[in-house]
């Protein structure tokens, strides 16, 4: 039942006698979903045409993000950031000199200066920043695309909500179910094979969201263990609305773990290294499969809840908003 890895990462080696061309951060993927916020964007741009122009100068010529202190130029006045003097062999991308340790100071004093729109201003983010805070707030912006939450492999796709359920389903090929009950079995013939590897993930829409259930096995510490945890397809804000249990279980024993799910904004591994999910002992898991104990046999049970606020007394909902999808 291992899932094959999938490596959607990619690196670039730039030479001396390399063009160096690179596109544009891009959320295309993303962009689809959001056309609507064009005509914000295309307002707000007429409201920055000399903060536009300035904010070409500090793009570096190599990987085209903006350049922050210290930016480097060489003798001829070509300007790159700092992160891409050594790739470059600190020779001038552009007219092949040697970079040397030369600052363009006046060009840092020009950014103190600067404010401008957050990078996913055309996601809906209406704010404007200085331009040494801008990046800072970037990194935490509401809008900012996901990360693919897939982690049988590192992937580097990016996209909302919408767009990453179908990079899920069809590049991933996770299995998808509607509902809030899940009744599944995980089966392994060598149960002996833990190190780091990734199981199932599987993706629930419930309550008009959605919810990934990860199942895996992998070494804490020297013991090997199976780990099952939902993370929620969206901002930690909106999981704490929702809360899930999951039980496995028998020969008349039983685990059982409830909890709040983690959002996809938490990466899959600080998830698992916190422990934020039931975990089974290889020990108690062979005991639970019964047999010989050479073959694992789990049978992983659960449900996902919204907690509602009425009269001031919390109330599990939902119940018949959720068509029980059991396999």
């Amino acid at each position: 039942m291992d899932l094959d890895s999938m490596d959607c990462t990619s690196t670039i080696d730039l030479t001396d006698d390399e063009e160096i061309h690179q596109d544009r951060h891009s959320y295309a993927s993303v962009s689809k979903h959001h056309s609507t916020n064009n005509n914000n964007a295309n307002t707000a741009s007429g409201l920055f045409p000399t903060t536009t122009s300035v904010h070409e100068l500090l793009e570096c010529p190599v990987c085209t993000n903006s350049m922050y202190p210290p930016i480097h130029q060489c003798q001829n006045g070509h300007t790159i950031c700092s992160s891409c003097k050594n790739r470059v062999h600190n020779r001038c991308p552009t007219c092949r000199q040697e970079l040397g340790d030369i600052r363009c100071l006046a060009l840092e004093k020009v950014a103190e200066s600067l404010e401008l729109p957050c990078k996913y201003m055309s996601l809906g983010c209406p704010e404007i920043f200085p331009y040494y805070s801008k990046l800072e707030h970037e990194t935490v912006c509401d809008f900012r695309p996901y990360n693919c939450p897939y982690a049988g492999s590192e992937c580097s796709v990016m996209g909302d909500i919408p767009f990453l359920v179908s990079h899920l389903r069809d590049d991933h090929k996770v299995d998808m179910h509607s509902g809030c009950t899940f009744n599944h079995r995980y089966v392994k013939s060598n149960p002996r094979e833990v190190e780091n590897a990734t199981w199932m993930l599987t993706v629930f829409h419930c309550f008009g969201e959605y919810f990934c259930l990860h199942f895996e096995a992998f070494q804490l510490g020297t013991a090997p263990v199976y780990m099952a945890f939902l993370r929620f397809m969206g901002d930690e804000t909106e999981a704490r609305s929702y809360n899930y249990s999951l039980e496995v279980g028998g020969y008349g024993r039983k685990l059982i773990w409830e909890g709040t799910p983690r959002s996809v904004r938490d990466s899959h591994r600080k998830v698992r290294d916190s422990h934020d999910g039931l975990i089974i002992q290889r020990n108690i898991a062979l005991f639970f499969s019964g047999g010989d104990r050479k073959e694992l046999k789990l049978r992983v049970t659960g449900r996902i809840w919204k907690e509602q606020q009425q009269g001031g007394v919390e109330a599990r909902g939902g119940g018949g908003a959720c068509i029980p999808n059991l396999s």
